[in-house]
């Protein structure tokens, strides 16, 4: 039932008459408007204006700072010029400084890494190799320690022989 529903309201619909999609405006109304008196735009200034006043201040400023002073001196704008054209020397001088710094510190960098290393690590005690736990170690599996610890104690008696000379010979001053 409801498609002949909607073919009934589908032939309706085609049975009007058309309208037009879109009404006409009218601006004939005269709400507010007096035909008798124009209508004022204020017209603002353009960038046009802006960059001729400008140009001309720019102008003004340039020739008052390029001339002359009185009695013969030199205008700001030549010292200014003048002082940018000394710049090239201290930077010269800058640049040949830093260039001999890094030359420097290159052949520093240079000698530390080509300098001759030492294969063997000092110890502060000899015990160090015996570290870990001392349960549950199988027989021998400890290394015989007697060269090492007699190592270590004849450095550190030449090490107390030393500061005992040294205390000596100051305290005969």
């Amino acid at each position: 039932m409801s498609a002949f529903r909607q073919r009934a309201a589908q032939l309706a619909r085609q049975s009007r008459p058309q309208r037009a999609v879109r009404s006409t405006r009218s601006y004939g109304s005269s709400h507010g408007h007096d035909h008798h008196h124009e209508h004022t735009v204020e017209e603002k200034l353009g960038p046009a204006f802006y960059v001729t006043v400008g140009t001309i201040a720019a102008s003004y400023f340039v020739y008052s700072i390029s001339r002359t002073g009185k009695n013969g001196e030199e205008s700001s704008l030549h010292k200014y010029f003048k002082k940018l054209a000394d710049y090239k020397d201290e930077w010269e001088t800058r640049n040949h400084l830093v260039t001999a710094a890094m030359e420097q510190a290159a052949h520093d960098k240079h000698l530390l890494y080509n300098a001759p290393r030492s294969r063997t690590i000092e110890l502060k005690y000899p015990e160090v190799f015996q570290h870990g736990s001392p349960f549950n170690v199988p027989a021998g599996h400890y290394v015989n320690m007697d060269k090492v610890i007699a190592h270590y104690h004849q450095k550190h008696l030449k090490e107390e022989e030393r500061k005992a000379s040294k205390l000596a010979a100051a305290s005969q001053q």
